[in-house]
């Protein structure tokens, strides 16, 4: 995802798989989780003449906002895991909550 997330603009999974080479994956393997990342709602494909791109339905900030709700709704106490989570905060981090929160954000 960080390559496309990084990407001015559509990928093809060739682009994909060169930019991740080092990982000695087959191609086969790449269009594997392109396509499972589609079916998972954070890709989208196009078709680019012969070939598919892939776009990133969402920002890398969405999807991790997504984790952390994921993330809370796990807890048994929402509002203790807030607390914690809250605590583990730079000042900075926590000026930004609270401007979110404000709406200001």
């Amino acid at each position: 995802m960080d390559v496309v997330w990084d990407a001015d603009g559509p990928l093809t999974a060739r682009q994909v798989a060169d930019a991740l080479d080092s990982r000695g994956l087959a191609y086969t393997t790449w269009l594997t989780v392109l396509s499972r990342l589609e079916g998972k709602g954070l890709l989208r494909r196009e078709r680019t003449g012969r070939a598919h791109s892939y776009l990133a339905v969402g920002s890398r900030e969405d999807h991790i906002a997504v984790l952390m709700q994921q993330a809370l709704g796990q807890a048994d106490d929402r509002q203790a895991a807030l607390q914690h989570f809250a605590r583990s905060v730079s000042p900075d981090e926590a000026d930004a909550l609270r401007r979110a929160l404000e709406g200001r954000g």
